[in-house]
């Protein structure tokens, strides 16, 4: 029987209610005698599953004796129960909230007896916490029959109570994460959160596995046998949508691998009003899962028993082997892509096949009117939830944060929100000591066993600490104070720049070390896939599952942040306004104008401001090695939980003006305002962040100036107006404050920052220096580069057109 399923390769079954996957037999098969009868036996019906591209035959294996074994008799009841209550459900809303869209479930309504028999499974084998992601279809009634959540709290959402609560934010009730308690089949209880997710559809799947994979972290061994995820997709979007095929990726990679995760496509073989000739170029929209070595069951939708049954052999496969799984549940839309689009001007042959076809519960009930009852029994019990809405007058909440989140809160900024972050010199030396130490015989490279040799000399304040160095310090040392730390991206282990080298390697043997492993909390550092936004999601997901870890992700350059650009405006930027989602995120995104291109100088620093708003998180640019240090211990101690966007330098890493005396290590904080040490009384003072201010100090020693003053802002938002218009005030007797950027005037802090200062200084002059306006953040030519640079620094220094508003590097 195995020599027939290794000749068939994969079943093609009867599996679409509505005709539109006719079976096909492979082309290269011989179809004929008693082999392929058996074959075609275990492979029509209802079921089929894809799984010769494994070449794991224990596997396939296994495969093949599930489908060949007679079933576990379903529960009937059980499905019938669900069923029933899902239709009626949708049926409720539809004709009570008429015009308002829900995103229906309604033709693939075998969804919830999957879920709860996939969640059952689950809980036999020691599930405790099932994490599910899904979009927006079906959204509504996943929160209440596999949530188990109150469908007072729903229809609230149909009433819109209270809407003052959410001026100017809150999101649409089919985006809205929920969290509750579902009991299994065998009445095991088993936590349930179901993650909130965007209109974009597959955005949720890398934020649900670093959740996962952060509760699971908590638990230790057993993690991946208690914490599971369930990811819901769409036909259209699975196939579709890159960030799907990004976080397949992940299934067995060292720094996100979770143990295996069971998809589920809820496919309706039509995306808005697209057909599936126009989704996909292959013939199933799963056939993306296939880069894995997992099988995919593709299943009827329509028949319930065979549903459940696939649901549970998949999570048993996880379970057995801790891979991925994917099922194809086939039905159909009854409405159109919401409920208010009419499908009929574009599918009018497929409609007038959907309309016919009764509920599912109907076809599937062997006493159809026992089945009517129990349907006439929930809806009052709905009817009733609906009274109960139309009297409330606050909004119910649909979830409840976790224990772990209790010391933690978001808000307003506050100066209390500021703990010490100063370490003493013996802590430091000692942390620099056990960041350099490696097992005896470890051979170094010689560049790398001189970068720690004076790291050595920095922990005991004989040298500078340099920006690499402090950046290990701080992990070191929040450490030991048992915060976690984990740093992802590319090239991170090293650092792009060769500043990190959190891990050490074997020059020899090739055998890495990992210095910091050994200091206090756990220490996590990977170099990650070659992927912005599935591996920005999945560590925003960690941080939202350890809120009291150091959670950080590198991009190589800053420029490549906007492969994610997505995630950072969905969920960093806005999941606070949006769900009260909070998440203490750090971003590290190199950043600096060096004649290295267009996609090698800026990280878009206007982009951040932009979405700035309500203290949602902390942009910063700090100016020296110090002020780095002292900002991710500030932001690993303090209790306040904002995303953090941090921009790094790149060449300046190693310049002396950037590195810092161990006294400034050990006393003070973070500076969200550098003031000038050298200019006491200016005439001009130009304000800038970053790279640029190093380059004007040399700038001014080179020609002498004693009039201009430096005042470097480090922060840039939350705004710091008070410590900035300290800084302002020494220099009374200035005539005009200028800011200075390298970025082109369209972009960097110009438009955001220049409102501020000219509220800060009434009556003063506020110009500004930059780059001419540009469709592009920077030149591709090095000399170019050399000459603009030039020409700004001057520009900065030229006291001679006050009278113009502003100066701009023109480029030729």
């Amino acid at each position: 029987m195995l020599d027939a399923f290794r000749r068939w390769g994969y079943l093609q079954a009867n599996l679409d209610p509505l005709g539109r996957l006719a079976p096909a037999a492979h082309p290269d098969l011989d179809v004929s005698g008693p082999e392929a009868d058996a074959a075609r036996h275990v492979y029509c019906g209802s079921i089929g599953v894809e799984f010769m591209h494994m070449p794991h035959p224990e596997r396939c294996r296994w495969i093949c004796e599930k489908m060949e074994s007679a079933p576990p008799a379903p529960d009937r009841a059980r499905i019938l129960d669900f069923l029933v209550r899902a239709d009626t459900l949708e049926r409720t809303i539809q004709t009570t909230y008429v015009g308002t869209k829900r995103f229906s479930l309604e033709g693939n309504d075998a969804l919830i007896p999957l879920l709860d028999e996939g969640i059952s499974t689950a809980a036999e084998r020691g599930l405790e916490i099932a994490i599910i992601g899904m979009s927006h279809r079906g959204r509504l009634n996943v929160i209440v029959q596999i949530v188990d959540k109150d469908p007072a709290g729903v229809f609230g959402r149909f009433e819109d109570v209270d809407p003052r609560s959410v001026l100017g934010g809150g999101d649409v009730k089919y985006h809205l994460g929920a969290t509750g308690t579902h009991e299994t089949r065998g009445g095991r209880k088993v936590h349930v959160r179901l993650g909130s997710n965007p209109s974009h559809l597959e955005a949720i799947v890398p934020v649900v596995l670093g959740r996962v994979r952060a509760r699971q972290s908590r638990i230790g061994e057993e993690g991946p046998k208690k914490v599971v995820p369930f990811l819901l997709h769409g036909d259209a979007a699975f196939a579709g949508q890159g960030i799907v095929a990004e976080a397949f990726n992940f299934a067995d990679l060292p720094a996100h691998s979770v143990g295996g995760t069971v998809h589920v496509v809820v496919n309706n073989l039509i995306g808005f009003t697209t057909e599936p000739r126009s989704l996909h170029s292959s013939r199933y929209s799963t056939d993306v899962a296939k880069r894995l070595d997992i099988p995919i069951f593709h299943v009827n939708g329509q028949d319930p028993d065979a549903v459940v049954r696939v649901a549970r052999m998949a999570t048993e496969y996880r379970y057995e082997f801790g891979t991925d799984v994917v099922i194809d549940l086939i039905g159909y839309r009854r409405h159109g892509h919401s409920e208010v689009d009419d499908p009929t001007a574009t599918q009018p042959v497929l409609y007038r096949k959907i309309e016919s076809l009764p509920p599912l519960w109907k076809r599937y009930a062997e006493d159809v009117a026992a089945a009517e009852e129990a349907a006439a029994r929930y809806k009052a019990v709905l009817q009733e939830a609906k009274r109960h809405a139309e009297a409330m007058t606050e909004m119910p909440g649909l979830y409840e944060l976790p224990e772990y989140w209790r010391p933690y809160h978001g808000g307003r900024a506050s100066a209390a929100d500021r703990p010490e972050t100063a370490v003493p010199a013996k802590r430091i030396e000692e942390v620099a000591l056990r960041m350099t130490e490696a097992p005896p015989g470890f051979a170094f490279h010689p560049k790398v066993k001189r970068l720690l040799d004076q790291r050595r000399e920095m922990g005991r304040g004989s040298r500078p600490v340099d920006w690499g160095s402090a950046e290990m310090l701080a992990f070191g040392t929040l450490l030991l104070d048992g915060v976690r730390v984990r740093l992802t991206g590319q090239d991170s282990r090293r650092g792009t720049f060769n500043q990190r080298h959190a891990a050490l390697v074997d020059h020899e043997t090739g055998a890495e070390h990992l210095p910091l492993a050994r200091v206090g909390a756990p220490f996590e550092v990977f170099d990650s896939t070659l992927s912005e936004a599935a591996v920005l999601g999945f560590e925003y997901g960690f941080s939202r599952d350890f809120p009291e870890a150091l959670v950080l992700w590198e991009a190589q350059f800053g420029d490549f942040a906007n492969g994610a650009q997505i995630v950072i405006d969905q969920f960093v930027a806005a999941a606070e306004d949006k769900w009260k989602l909070l998440s203490g995120l750090v971003m590290l995104l190199p950043h600096g104008y060096e004649g290295q291109g267009p996609e090698h100088s800026s990280a878009r620093i206007e982009r951040f401001l932009q979405l700035a708003g309500e203290d949602n998180m902390v942009i910063a640019q700090p100016s020296t090695a110090a002020q780095h240090f002292h900002l991710l211990r500030l932001q690993g101690l303090r209790k306040w939980r904002k995303p953090l966007v941090v921009f790094t330098p790149k060449s300046v890493l190693r310049h002396p003006e950037v590195a810092s005396p161990l006294s400034e290590f050990t006393a003070g904080g973070f500076r969200p305002v550098l003031p000038d040490p050298d200019v006491r009384s200016a005439a001009r003072v130009l304000v800038c962040s970053g790279k640029i201010g190093h380059e004007l100090r040399d700038e001014r020693r080179k020609r002498g100036d004693e009039t201009a003053a430096i005042v470097m802002l480090d922060q840039l938002y939350p705004f710091p107006e008070r410590e900035l218009a300290e800084a302002l005030a020494a220099h009374a007797a200035a005539r005009e404050v200028v800011w200075v950027q390298e970025e082109p005037a369209n972009m960097g802090a110009l438009s955001f920052v220049l409102p501020h200062l000219e509220r800060l200084v009434p009556g003063l002059p506020v110009r500004s220096i930059k780059r001419s306006a540009s469709a592009s953040p920077a030149t591709g030519s090095a000399k170019a580069h050399a000459m603009e640079q030039a020409t700004l620094l001057a520009l900065a220094f030229d006291t001679t057109s006050t009278r113009a508003m502003g100066r701009d590097v023109t480029r030729a």
